[in-house]
């Protein structure tokens, strides 16, 4: 028969009363041991819902200076530096006319998708390859190095950085050539035409929503736009609603073209505002509806490659 706990000399079978001790050193002094019920117990602030409409104001506001408006959620959720999620930090970039705004993100990727204007945008030490944008482009920048965009008409951007991602290991971005993805452009009319070749796609009914996901070159086996994101251009014909699901990933959304439209996150409803960013937290059932009478179309951020490297992204119908 086995002994129970109490029988035993716990002391002698874990070899305490035989072991002698040692003397402290600097390093073990660093050691903290945490028992598994404090050690699995950690409790963080929930990434919330929310709709920055301040923000978006701001951006397109003619009289705002050139700058950068930060979607920042750190102080609710506890971070240390600006993050509009744990890994994400999203920004309107306002260029006005004949403007420069020079960034140099401590970040290994950068997107950015233009709402409105036209301009270039040129990076790294000797200027590399300039961009040449307009009205609904989508472009993507290794990280490591500085970043100027010149501004030809009154513009705004939509910056998407994974600057949290590297504070939270106190990484630095990567040596000039040596980025994780290729420096890439997507113009507006390629990705509207993409995205009509879906609906042509006869596995269409297949789908669980119509949308263009933007992949790189340097990332053919991965699928995705960035080592850790993915963007998509996802859409609703009028009338049509996408059915509600759920995933493990955020996803940080931007409102490019729809009216009528909404989300339905929880339970809740949030109504689509142009030009506005949205957040749909992680893990909660959610649907995107269109009661417009014309074409919707969403610029959809997430950290899902990294749950798609981790095998973990858990999307799922109800």
């Amino acid at each position: 028969m086995a002994k129970t706990v109490d029988e035993l000399p716990l002391r002698a079978l874990f070899g305490l009363d035989t072991e002698a001790g040692r003397p402290p050193t600097a390093l073990s002094a660093n050691a903290r041991y945490l028992s598994s019920l404090d050690g699995f117990n950690i409790k963080r602030p929930s990434i919330p819902p929310r709709v920055f409409l301040d923000e978006r104001d701001r951006a397109l506001d003619p009289a705002t200076a050139t700058g950068l408006i930060p979607l920042d959620l750190s102080g609710e959720l506890e971070l240390d530096g600006p993050a509009t999620t744990p890994l994400i930090l999203a920004r309107y970039a306002r260029i006005r006319t004949g403007d420069s705004l020079t960034t140099a993100f401590t970040a290994s990727t950068e997107l950015a998708y233009v709402i409105r204007g036209s301009g270039t945008t040129t990076f790294g030490a000797r200027g590399g390859e300039p961009i040449a944008w307009q009205d609904g482009d989508a472009f993507g920048l290794p990280g490591g190095s500085t970043v100027t965009h010149r501004a030809a008409t009154d513009a705004v951007l939509w910056v998407v950085t994974n600057e949290p991602q590297l504070a939270f290991e106190r990484c630095r971005p990567p040596a000039p050539g040596e980025g994780s993805i290729a420096a890439v452009h997507y113009p507006a009319a390629e990705i509207r035409r993409q995205l009509y070749a879906v609906y042509q796609d006869p596995r269409g009914q297949a789908m669980p929503g119509k949308s263009v996901n933007f992949g790189n070159a340097a990332l053919e086996g991965s699928r995705t736009t960035t080592p850790s994101f993915t963007l998509a251009m996802n859409s609703l014909l009028p009338g049509e609603s996408q059915r509600a699901h759920r995933h493990n990933a955020v996803a940080v959304t931007l409102v490019v073209a729809g009216t009528g439209c909404y989300s339905l996150i929880d339970g809740a409803r949030v109504d689509w505002e142009p030009s506005a960013a949205m957040i749909t937290p992680p893990t909660l059932l959610h649907s995107h509806h269109n009661d417009g009478d014309a074409l919707a179309l969403f610029l959809i951020v997430q950290d899902g490659g990294l749950y798609y490297h981790c095998r973990t992204m858990g999307f799922s119908f109800t």
